[in-house]
């Protein structure tokens, strides 16, 4: 266990994380495995593990890297993966996922990680942590594989919402650049609406509205519009930041993730074909190697809710112990970066500057 006494012993408390050690289709067995590999890389970081303690004690005792940097709280509950959000609300009090965002509302730790059900994460998490002020609709982020010199663009909403109108969007433009300028250290990101063509008259209404809002924001916000950009921009370099609703953001996101399974499918049965492609792919073994690393979702794992009074990770709900090491991995560099408090400022003032773009959008269209 981790006390303040040896906190304080030590000088440096490290950055906690909370951690709902139930959730996932893998069990705790992965999640502990997961958080050891970080401890193992990073002596800085310190766990809060939520979930059944008698089988979560039994799991750190075996692992010599969280020797003295795990607390274990006891929840009787788990959320499953079936489990609907509205059900989750009437009884999820004594769940691990309930508890662990209890820690971040406390103060206790500064980010919260789970593989739980995401809709039940962010039902709880809006209740629990709330929105911040002048956030409609909270997203979801994620970090996916791009040709640009950071390697990766942020992508948001992917699934938080599927509904989201031209204010929406607009906040989600400011969110995603602060998470940019956090997460990859962009000082001045690129931001692009996805939309069914780069033509300013292709996609709907609140597209064209939110072309408008965006547009008329990124100066004094401090980032680059670069406009309309299609589906095959999400892994591009024309921008850093993607901005759609959920519905088209979380079928991008499935659709990506299916295709990278499949081409990794279809590489392993080609260089199994005849004995010449076998020794073809020793002779390429490490380039192979470099390539299904770059494009293994599990090294990447970890959506971040963006627009709460906290920040929540949510890692993929089959993560294994990688794949848990890379969400938690991405929980201490936001914690490090205080990357709340950023977002918590950028919103107090994008909503003022998105309430005189909405204004002025309005003007415009009544205008024309």
């Amino acid at each position: 266990m981790t006390s303040e006494q040896d906190q304080r012993a030590t000088g440096d408390a490290g950055v906690v994380l909370s951690i709902d050690a139930m959730g996932g289709d893998q069990g705790p067995a992965a999640v502990v495995a997961g958080i050891a590999l970080s401890a193992q890389k990073n002596p800085r970081v310190r766990f809060i593990l939520h979930g059944d303690k008698p089988v979560l004690e039994k799991l750190v005792a075996k692992t010599r890297e969280l020797e003295g940097r795990c607390e274990i709280r006891h929840a009787e509950d788990v959320v499953s993966m079936d489990d609907k959000p509205s059900q989750v609300m009437r009884r999820g009090k004594g769940t691990s996922m309930w508890s662990a965002l209890e820690s971040v509302r406390e103060g206790e730790a500064t980010v919260a990680v789970s593989c739980g059900n995401t809709g039940a994460l962010m039902a709880l998490s809006m209740v629990r942590l709330r929105k911040l002020p002048g956030v409609n609709r909270p997203a979801i982020a994620i970090l996916w594989p791009s040709r640009n010199a950071q390697g990766f663009n942020v992508m948001l909403d992917v699934g938080a919402d599927i509904r989201a109108d031209a204010k929406d969007l607009l906040q989600y433009a400011l969110m995603g650049v602060s998470y940019a300028r956090n997460g990859l250290a962009l000082a001045r990101p690129r931001v692009g609406l996805l939309n069914v063509g780069t033509e300013e008259h292709k996609g709907r209404s609140e597209l064209h509205d939110a072309h408008r809002m965006i547009g008329q924001t990124c100066d004094d916000a401090e980032f680059d519009f670069v406009g309309f950009v299609e589906g095959g921009d999400i892994p591009g370099n024309k921008a850093d930041v993607i901005v759609t609703d959920g519905f088209t953001g979380n079928v991008a996101l499935k659709t990506g993730e299916g295709t990278a399974s499949l081409i990794r499918d279809l590489l392993r049965e080609a260089f199994a074909y005849s004995p010449l492609s076998r020794i073809a792919s020793l002779l390429a073994f490490t380039s192979l190697k470099r390539l299904s690393k770059r494009t293994d979702p599990r090294r990447v794992n970890g959506g971040v809710f963006l627009g709460l009074n906290g920040t929540v990770v949510k890692s993929h709900g089959a993560a294994d112990a990688t794949g848990v090491s890379a969400a938690v991995k991405l929980a201490f560099r936001l914690a490090e970066s205080g990357f709340t408090d950023r977002l918590k400022a950028r919103v107090a003032s994008a909503a003022e500057l998105a309430e005189d773009a909405a204004t002025s959008a309005g003007t415009d269209g009544t205008d024309t």
